[in-house]
């Protein structure tokens, strides 16, 4: 059975991150990455993939070209957790010990929680499309191109997402198409999400519901996507108060699918009563189990699963990590900074960021709740060259 210093489970943004700021440190602690994945991706540009901006391609990179310098990498995943004993079990059912582990499994996007859909996205002539997976984010643009008239639903689950902001911006850009080609007078355009509105935080709330109000957009809340009947292109929904069912015939239809923590977390002693990881909010430690430390997707810390959270929650639980392996007071905290670059059409963006009291946490002197192309520029070739050469390397903005 071996043994590592610090474990850290899922090579994604949050793992790949932490790991390469210990890795960073001046005396850095021997840190071991579990996670199958050949290759690792940029999520948050498949908005602007979906729209025809960029290829895909631009999105993905080899996993091994991130493991950090002086890591160890094992390809497998993890079937169960031990948290008493300190030791997991992998799918290939090799036990590993740790002083510390940190969780970092990202989110499980349920495709089969909704019958019909897994069939029929990305699927020619199904008019279903999603930009949450490779391998269909480009069918979105093939779509929103091939449609001069009917009827467009862009649907929002009421599960936890990553990317929460990426529902309302492939809507957004969609209808920027169509205005551009001068069909959008023969599309009806529906938003359709399981929660009360289109944003959590009023500042923004507000601008974005006017940018909806342009394009015409209807929108419609506390309404959740439950089926899909490819064949005769309708999908049926349930208002998620009174359980009514309604039906709706689309010609195209992007699906944000329900999604989950992973199995393996959700059946494990690490899980809160909903399932995530339950931590501290402010320490990114666990609750119950002191050298156990969870950030990102997975964790159940009230804010947004994005990048740009991960961004500003691994420093956190980097030096907390190195402080509970000295003994140490665990002195550094996270205020739920989030940040989501809401694209409302091409060329332009409003910048939300903000914190755990939904109070904005801007970084520019100006309303960042405007449409401007500069935040637009930094969203589409800023913030991915900071990915992968500052945070993926370690690096601190």
């Amino acid at each position: 059975m071996a043994h590592h210093q610090v474990l850290i489970v899922g090579g994604g943004s949050a793992g790949i991150t932490v790991g390469a700021m210990l890795r960073n440190k001046p005396n850095p602690p021997e840190v071991t990455i579990i996670d199958p994945s050949e290759k690792h991706y940029y999520q948050p540009i498949w908005t602007l993939v979906g729209a025809g901006v960029f290829p895909k391609e631009v999105s993905e990179r080899s996993e091994a070209e991130y493991i950090p310098p002086g890591a160890s990498w094992i390809k497998d995943g993890v079937k169960t957790f031990d948290p008493d004993n300190n030791s997991v079990t992998l799918n290939s059912g090799e036990s590993h010990t740790y002083d510390v582990l940190v969780v970092t499994a990202g989110i499980q996007i349920n495709w089969d929680k909704i019958p019909g859909l897994k069939e029929s996205v990305g699927k020619a002539g199904t008019g279903v499309v999603s930009n949450y997976s490779y391998d269909t984010v480009e069918s979105t643009f093939e779509n929103i191109k091939a449609l001069k008239k009917g009827t467009a639903l862009f649907t929002h689950p009421s599960t936890p997402i990553k990317c929460g902001g990426a529902p309302i911006k492939i809507t957004y850009l969609a209808s920027d198409y169509w205005r551009k080609n001068g069909v959008a007078g023969n599309i009806k355009k529906k938003f359709i999400k399981g929660g009360g509105g289109i944003f959590a935080v009023p500042k923004y709330a507000a601008s974005l519901t006017k940018v909806a109000q342009r394009y015409n957009i209807d929108c419609v809340w506390s309404t959740d996507l439950v089926e899909l009947n490819p064949d005769k292109k309708e999908a049926v929904f349930r208002h998620m108060s009174t359980g009514a069912e309604t039906v709706e015939k689309y010609d195209m239809i992007h699906v944000t699918p329900p999604m989950s923590v992973p199995d393996f977390i959700k059946n494990s002693k690490l899980a809160s009563a909903g399932g995530w990881v339950e931590v501290n909010k402010e320490t990114t430690q666990h609750t119950r189990y002191a050298n156990v430390f969870s950030l990102g997707d997975c964790s159940n810390l009230p804010t947004s699963k994005t990048g740009a959270a991960i961004r500003k929650q691994a420093p956190t639980t980097t030096e907390n990590i190195m402080s509970f392996l000295a003994g140490g007071a665990l002195d550094k905290h996270y205020d739920g900074y989030t940040s989501c670059p809401l694209v409302t059409g091409y060329g332009k963006l409003i910048l939300a960021e903000f914190d755990y009291n939904k109070q904005p946490a801007e970084s520019f002197p100006f309303n960042q709740a405007e449409e401007r192309y500069s935040m637009y520029a930094l969203k589409a070739y800023g913030l991915p060259k900071m990915y992968w050469h500052g945070m993926l390397r370690g690096r601190e903005f």
